[in-house]
């Protein structure tokens, strides 16, 4: 199912406070910057780092938001060091974009952010 187009710029907004506002510092951002991804019906946060030992980058999955439309709510995930997607289950629904946000910012269980 694909999101329709005022549903996604809501989104895009709403992301790209959050992502603005979480950002490392700009000096250092060759090493590790923040980002996010709408697939399908998902929102994914990404951490990107330059790996120590050479010049490439890899993505880490932080968290992720996927809009249930049978239920008109948002399931969250958090990465696992098992690098699988788990239910976050202090809050596993949430009917605003805007409480995953928060969730994932306040990171009151360090699922998110270690």
């Amino acid at each position: 199912m694909a999101l329709n187009n005022d549903f996604l710029l809501k989104i895009q907004s709403l992301m790209d406070e959050f992502i603005a506002r979480r950002r490392p510092p700009e000096d250092i951002r060759n090493l590790v910057d923040l980002f996010y991804r709408i697939e399908n019906q998902s929102v994914v946060i990404i951490e990107k780092r330059q790996r120590y030992d050479c010049d490439e980058y890899y993505d880490f999955p932080i968290a992720k938001a996927t809009y249930i439309e049978s239920r008109k709510q948002w399931k969250i995930f958090w990465m696992r060091s098992d690098e699988k997607w788990h239910g976050y289950k202090p809050l596993e629904y949430c009917r605003y974009l805007s409480k995953f946000i928060k969730t994932v910012d306040e990171d009151k269980y360090h699922c998110f952010w270690g």
